[in-house]
């Protein structure tokens, strides 16, 4: 089992939720929650992102958000050796060859500590304020996915297709990581199911633990997954945010992230996600949420010195 944690403060959801004092996080607080991570062992720091948000949305999801790829590369400066996880970029929204070469460059300076989970999104008025098709954006996601491998992979890229084309051009640096760092795949679909087992991982999105081992069944019998069978990663949190997929409201207003009243239950919950097939979770804070920063990097050294050595002797290849 590997363990992901965030950085607070970085979006501000789900609103009326997000803790008071990460709004007031500085340069220097968020270089410390990162390098603790980084010092406790913590696998991977993920980076949500979202552009612009349509009015319809902020209530339910507040406006708040960073770009997810400048976090990256300040969070890849801070440490040293914890990975960056761009959970989850949008992939429609960025053009791949400029991408392609963030990715590339920062997977190089950062001695191969970049990951990447990707989703197709759902916020159409989004779509719309950036100039692209909204109805098109799983054909774009498909063939961006496409462009990159390309660009990192071969000596001479070229590519003809419906949104990209480009011939007669050298692409360098590659990534340090061959033949490029790993790819989550998000969302809850079977599209996103069936572009999962393309890569190296699935992160679910409003998927219960109940309902995973059904999922899993289904995106094992999808092509190409026999190839990634010894080495893909299931990514779960012990409590999945519960909302309308409709309008992203809150369906448990008083526990969105979960609850959980004890050191056991919190043990117990990610024992359970590892006997289904999950193989990197988040820790969650037993009782009430942290109230300030100190209590939150106390909550890391209690989950990476409690937690975590339940579980530091498993393997990788949850699906074999």
């Amino acid at each position: 089992m590997q363990f992901l944690t965030d950085l607070p403060g970085l979006s501000r959801y789900p609103p009326g939720f997000d803790p008071p004092w990460a709004r007031g996080l500085t340069t220097t607080d968020f270089q410390a929650i990162a390098r603790a991570a980084d010092d406790l062992g913590y696998d991977a720091i993920t980076i949500p992102e979202h552009v612009v948000m349509p009015n319809a949305l902020a209530p339910m999801m507040g406006a708040h958000w960073p770009h997810a790829f400048t976090v990256m590369a300040f969070v890849a400066g801070a440490t040293t050796r914890i990975k960056v996880n761009s959970c989850v970029i949008v992939l429609p929204y960025h053009d791949p060859l400029p991408l392609a070469k963030a990715i590339a460059t920062l997977d190089v300076l950062s001695s191969g500590r970049v990951m990447l989970t990707f989703g197709v999104g759902h916020a159409e008025d989004e779509f719309r304020a950036l100039g692209l098709p909204f109805h098109r954006r799983g054909r774009m996601t498909d063939e961006y996915l496409e462009v990159m491998e390309v660009l990192w992979t071969e000596g001479a890229p070229s590519y003809d297709g419906e949104f990209v084309q480009f011939d007669g051009v050298q692409f360098e640096p590659k990534p340090l990581q061959q033949p490029h760092p790993r790819i989550w795949i998000g969302g809850n679909s079977p599209a996103a199911l069936r572009r999962a087992a393309r890569f190296e991982g699935w992160m679910p999105w409003l998927i219960t633990p109940e309902e995973l081992p059904a999922c899993l069944a289904d995106l094992r019998a999808m092509p190409g997954f026999d190839v990634h069978l010894d080495d893909f990663d299931v990514v779960l949190p012990p409590a999945p945010i519960r909302i309308s997929e409709a309008d992203h409201s809150l369906l448990d207003t008083e526990h969105p992230m979960g609850h959980f009243d004890s050191e056991q239950s919190v043990i117990d919950a990610i024992g359970a996600l590892r006997e289904i097939g999950v193989n990197w979770t988040f820790i969650p804070r037993p009782g009430r949420p942290s109230g300030s920063l100190a209590e939150h990097l106390e909550h890391l050294a209690w989950g990476a010195e409690t937690v975590m050595p339940h579980f530091r002797t498993e393997q990788r290849g949850a699906l074999r």
